[in-house]
């Protein structure tokens, strides 16, 4: 498995791999977390442009898509609750994968969190799959955010 960054050219792929991931937020019972349409090319492009979206490949096939920012995340500046810790941070954002790989959240979070030490995550509320993921990583969680659209997220976070 190589996770390396994502490029604009990668965008094909990743439109059918997102695809792939709202429907099966979908049939998981999760239909509003990323509607029809999220994400959209231009917050990749932005992902991309600012250097913290990466795939996962084998064979030359991306099988996933994070992003993976550090430093302070101003959707984590108020919860209801609280962070394990006000140390820097990564903040997996858009995890998503294509389906044929089991267990790539799993993967992503290892990586994420060799490189930060101090990781911090949100879902929806009925994105069980995630938040199984998070908690079978090590994750705490730590109350309720709010992202750009104010709808609620669960929050968590894993320190080292």
């Amino acid at each position: 498995m190589l996770i390396r960054p994502a490029q604009e050219t990668d965008w094909e792929a990743l439109s059918a791999l997102f695809a792939s991931a709202r429907a099966f937020m979908r049939q998981c019972g999760n239909p509003h977390q990323w509607g029809d349409n999220y994400p959209d090319r231009e917050i990749i492009l932005k992902d991309i442009q600012r250097g913290v979206g990466y795939v996962c490949t084998e064979d030359g096939e991306i099988l996933a898509y994070f992003a993976l920012p550090v430093g302070p995340d101003p959707t984590y500046a108020y919860i209801d609750g609280a962070w394990l810790n006000d140390r820097p941070y990564g903040a997996l954002h858009r995890v998503a994968s294509s389906g044929k790989v089991r267990g790539m959240a799993d993967v992503i979070i290892r990586w994420a969190f060799e490189r930060t030490g101090n990781l911090r995550g949100d879902t929806h509320a009925l994105n069980l799959p995630m938040q199984r993921a998070f908690e079978r990583n090590g994750f705490v969680y730590c109350g309720t955010i709010w992202v750009e659209d104010a709808t609620p997220r669960k929050a968590y976070q894993k320190q080292a």
